[in-house]
């Protein structure tokens, strides 16, 4: 699938309706951006590894975002500006398709996914202090869920099902892995 079809069926998937919408209550709020980047050899995701110098999730592979700010003008927004502080992607790089679902963490989150397009990469700017790398993966790897897994974790007394994904070079997996699962399964290619 082209580049141009790949993003009209994300987008019109997206604006068919926003499935979960979780109350916060106790948790904290948080935004992450899915950044979608059309490149020569396709679409690809991309993705950061976490430094071991942050708060949380110390060393592990993310979408860039963080927790709502009480200047943020709202969700979108917050996605937004912890893009461009973690990895230098200005907001006028970024095109919104729109939002996925709400996810609630056993870490006591709740992320919203904000979905994105990037028609060009820019030059990025790279935020040592939270990020330690930034890197794509082909959409294509993910596609129809055959280099998934799933384990069941006990965590605070409650089971819960772990995605993970092995990229050879990185293992993707928790929230991360989720919201790549739910949205390639919105789109019918997970």
């Amino acid at each position: 699938m082209d580049g141009a079809t790949f993003r009209r069926l994300v987008r019109d998937s997206l604006h068919a309706g926003r499935s979960v919408q979780i109350p916060s209550h106790g948790l904290q709020r948080a935004s992450v951006l899915v950044p979608i980047v059309m490149t020569t050899n396709g679409c690809t995701f991309l993705f950061t590894k976490r430094t071991e110098h942050v708060e949380t999730h110390k060393g592990q592979i993310s979408f860039p975002g963080g927790v709502i700010d009480q200047a943020d003008a709202g969700i979108v927004e917050t996605a937004l500006r912890e893009a461009y502080e973690e990895i230098g992607l200005p907001r006028e790089a970024v095109e919104v398709l729109g939002l996925l679902g709400d996810l609630a963490t056993p870490t006591g989150f709740v992320i919203t996914p904000v979905v994105g397009w990037v028609a060009a990469l820019p030059p990025l700017a790279i935020n040592t202090d939270e990020v330690d790398e930034v890197f794509q993966v082909p959409v294509q790897f993910f596609a129809k869920g055959g280099k998934g897994r799933m384990e069941l974790r006990n965590v605070q007394g409650r089971t819960h099902e772990v995605w993970y994904y092995d990229t050879g070079s990185h293992i993707i997996w928790g929230a991360t892995a989720a919201i790549i699962r739910s949205l390639l399964q919105m789109v019918h290619l997970g």
